[in-house]
């Protein structure tokens, strides 16, 4: 008898196989790449609005820790590489370790986060994903606005003032959209089966 995995995050809803989980994180880094080229610049800042975090939220809750972060991963070394998929088409090494280089390795980190989350059913209901989704917020924004510090030379206030305080508002309303997605989609799953 074929013993079947345990259905933990969204992705466990489909079969289970190696092909299969290489397509899920390539769907995540691509829909980060994609999320990414919504740009909205912020004047007197490097930082823009986009929509990766959204992006960062979903992919990590819904694919889990491991493959949330392989996607990240992916993301960030496509970029790194050269591939034109961070915001507004930048990639190359420089863009990687610029200014918002810190905000990348918090995509990695958020996704594992919020990814373990997930798999401890944090994502099946609004009161409990919320909270995950802000958990992986503040992560991305401690590595962003730790490394915007350091890249610019400034004080860490000030890299406050650039990275995080003007975002608030749009971050605030993607985590609660991410929040609100999750158990939806649970709740579609579950009329389905």
């Amino acid at each position: 008898m074929l013993a079947t995995a345990p259905v933990v995050t969204l992705a466990d809803l489909l079969p289970r196989t190696r092909v299969r989980t290489a397509a899920l994180v390539v769907a995540g880094a691509a829909l980060t790449a994609l999320c990414a080229q919504v740009v909205v610049p912020v004047p007197g800042t490097p930082v823009p609005v986009t929509l990766q975090t959204f992006a960062v939220l979903l992919t990590g809750a819904a694919l889990g820790a491991r493959r949330g972060v392989a996607a990240q991963g992916l993301y960030v070394a496509v970029g790194a590489l050269g591939l034109p998929v961070y915001a507004d088409g930048a990639g190359g090494w420089s863009a990687t370790v610029g200014a918002t280089g810190g905000y990348l390795v918090g995509f990695v980190l958020a996704a594992a986060v919020v990814g373990t989350l997930a798999e401890h059913r944090r994502d099946r209901r609004v009161h409990t994903a919320v909270p995950a989704m802000l958990a992986g917020s503040v992560i991305i924004y401690a590595c962003g606005v730790g490394w915007l510090s350091v890249h610019l030379g400034v004080s860490l206030a000030r890299a406050v003032e650039l990275g995080l305080t003007p975002f608030l508002l749009g971050d605030a309303l993607k985590l609660v959209v991410a929040g609100l997605a999750l158990p939806a989609a649970w709740h579609l799953a579950h009329r389905e089966s």
